[in-house]
């Protein structure tokens, strides 16, 4: 007996598709699913993937400066899973995952290598607050929960410390073998000084920032080290967030054959509220818009990100894969999107979640702002 079976779905290359799942698995994916079920959905001919994971978000509410509830980013937006990345260190993350598992979405966390992750803006400033053993400690202790590591490379954060917190992230991350995302921004430490001490796998998070250490030269152009960087295998990583997405920096790197592996939002109340993000949906219009096809900006969402982040039973609609699915529409609506330095563009084509849907529960998602 199947537990839930979706009827009537289809994929984005529009094939038909009815899957099943038995104690949050996925048992069953064909054209047809026949047999005994205990809850059926109908999906009326509406759009089915893996269940989207946003890589980026802000999530523990008892922060200050970036934080949310993580059903208010996660299942009503149409997200089976987020990441919060690096609001919480080794001193404060306990409390983090208390609240965490009482949440309908799947949570996890990248750790911040600063002790009390961002409860200031300057969390590299003072290196003492970093603590490799007491990091290590962490990361063994919470293995499932903690899957991989934050540090934030920009000027207001890293303070007078140039190179440094990068390097004890990296010293880091060759001890406990777990992925490491990096936020850029501005300078110092410049950009080319990041990319050098970064290994392929490793994420660049606000690749498409418009700002004057971003990945575009003077001329307009991608510069030629990112450009490398990106051919010998880091991530890019979309982050969007307040400050960190560009249209015209999207658009030049996806001309000259760069493009984001995962697109995230960097999601907090702020930002969800007010904009510029408002949901991760609105992140993935904004690629359509530049040029992604459907398809990419799917799989960006799904197996890329799973697969970047170790999330070995997520991000593929398999036999054996966890039961997260996304019911979703693509509507032909004229809508406008903002970037984070107000540029507006117009679209003809909006993506609509219906559901979220994790380990076989169905959550119907509400009605979003923007």
């Amino acid at each position: 007996m199947f537990d839930l079976v979706i009827k009537n779905a289809k994929l984005v290359d529009g094939s038909g598709v009815e899957i099943a799942v038995r104690d949050g698995k996925i048992v069953e994916i064909s054209e047809e699913v026949t047999g005994i079920t205990g809850k059926t959905y109908d999906a009326k001919g509406s759009f089915v993937s893996a269940g989207w994971i946003d890589s980026h978000v802000h999530c523990f509410e008892k922060m200050t400066l970036y934080y949310d509830n993580p059903d208010k980013v996660g299942v009503s937006t149409g997200v089976t899973t987020v990441v919060d990345a690096g609001s919480t260190g080794e001193a404060n993350i306990h409390e983090f995952y208390q609240l965490a598992k009482q949440a309908k979405t799947n949570v996890y966390a990248l750790l911040n290598i600063s002790k009390y992750g961002i409860v200031t803006q300057d969390e590299l400033s003072d290196l003492s607050k970093v603590d490799e053993q007491s990091n290590v400690g962490r990361i063994q202790e919470m293995q499932g929960f903690i899957i991989g590591i934050k540090v934030r490379m920009s000027k207001s954060v890293i303070g007078e410390n140039g190179s440094l917190p990068l390097e004890m992230a990296k010293a880091l991350q060759k001890k406990v073998n777990l992925p490491l995302m990096v936020h850029i921004g501005s300078a110092p430490l410049a950009l080319d000084k990041i990319f050098e001490l970064l290994e392929p796998g490793d994420i660049i998070t606000h690749c498409f920032n418009g700002k004057d250490n971003g990945i575009l030269d003077e001329s307009g152009q991608m510069k030629d080290f990112a450009v490398r960087a990106f051919e010998r295998g880091i991530h890019f990583d979309i982050g969007h967030g307040t400050d960190s997405f560009n249209f015209h920096t999207a658009k030049v790197a996806f001309d000259q054959g760069v493009k984001a592996q995962s697109i995230s939002s960097d999601i907090y109340h702020t930002n969800r509220e007010n904009g510029p993000v408002y949901n991760l949906a609105t992140t993935m219009e904004k690629l359509l818009q530049t040029g992604y096809t459907l398809q990419e900006v799917i799989d960006a969402v799904t197996q890329n990100a799973a697969k970047t982040l170790g999330l070995t039973t997520k991000g593929k609609l398999e036999v054996g894969m966890d039961g997260d699915f996304t019911v979703f529409d693509c509507l032909e609506s004229e809508k406008e999107l903002v970037d984070s330095n107000n540029n507006k563009v117009s679209i003809q084509e909006q993506i609509m979640p219906k559901a979220a849907i994790v380990s076989g529960v169905i959550y119907e998602t509400k009605r979003r702002k923007q």
